[in-house]
């Protein structure tokens, strides 16, 4: 009598582990905390900044080539984005790169910790802190040097929500292009003096020559400077500067997953 084939049995699927996502939220927490250096240049270097720029006189006498307005009103928001970049582009791709590198994602996706857990509490980690130092540099603008708070706070939150998400974007993209740290770190300095720049950090948008302001204006950061400028100063965003930050977000974090390697 033939020998009856039984069929090999189905791989159990994996489970997830409870907790297993906080669990992982709270370890990158706590290696975050320990890393002075990143902490320094995204939470309380664009304080410095406009700390420093604010003690210049001339920044703090209103001019009429400005609406009435001084200089350092045009820094807070510059100060914001810059917390941004600090965080998106040169903090991040080199952490994500590095667990890459080292194998760490490869060796999560044998297990019920999925490696996209990590991946999510690191953008996780560097928003918040984004978010932390936009909030710290309002707050000293505001008690150093009397800049006003954002006197359209819906559209402020609005446009500052969308370049942390297009930020963290661009960052996930030059994980995902760079195999090594080193490159992922070079990539990552030469998008950020280019964002930099276009965020107003030299020259603020606003005081740019018309062509050249016309094409800052298209790029991701400098749209962002508008925008929140803008609603510091009680107008709408506009939806030409937000929608421009919405597509740069939406075409960066869809090429960042078509094109991100676990190993």
């Amino acid at each position: 009598m033939a020998a009856a084939h039984t069929a090999p049995a189905a791989p159990a699927p994996r489970t997830a582990v409870p907790g297993a996502t906080s669990a992982v939220l709270k370890a990158e927490t706590r290696l975050f905390l320990r890393e002075p250096g990143s902490l320094f240049w995204i939470v309380v270097f664009p304080t410095v900044l406009l700390v420093i720029l604010g003690l210049v006189p001339s920044f703090r006498v209103h001019d009429d080539g400005l609406g009435g307005r001084r200089v350092i009103d045009l820094y807070v928001p510059v100060a914001v984005l810059l917390a941004l970049i600090m965080s998106g582009l040169q903090a991040m791709p080199p952490v994500l790169t590095g667990y890459r590198e080292r194998g760490i994602l490869r060796r999560m996706s044998t297990t019920p910790v999925r490696p996209s857990a990590l991946l999510g509490a690191q953008i996780a980690l560097h928003g918040a802190a984004a978010l932390v130092s936009a909030l710290l540099v309002v707050t000293v603008g505001r008690t150093a040097y009397g800049v006003r708070l954002p006197e359209q706070p819906f559209g402020y939150l609005l446009a500052l929500l969308l370049a942390v998400a297009c930020v963290l974007a661009l960052g996930a993209l030059i994980c995902s292009v760079s195999r090594t740290t080193k490159i992922s770190a070079t990539v990552g300095s030469v998008v950020y003096f280019a964002m930099m720049f276009t965020a107003g950090v030299w020259v603020p948008v606003q005081a740019m020559p018309d062509a050249l302001r016309r094409v800052v204006q298209a790029t991701p950061f400098g749209a962002a400077s508008q925008a929140l400028d803008r609603a510091a100063r009680g107008d709408w965003p506009g939806w030409g500067y937000l929608g421009a930050v919405a597509a740069w977000a939406a075409v960066a974090g869809w090429a960042a997953n078509r094109t991100f390697r676990w190993q």
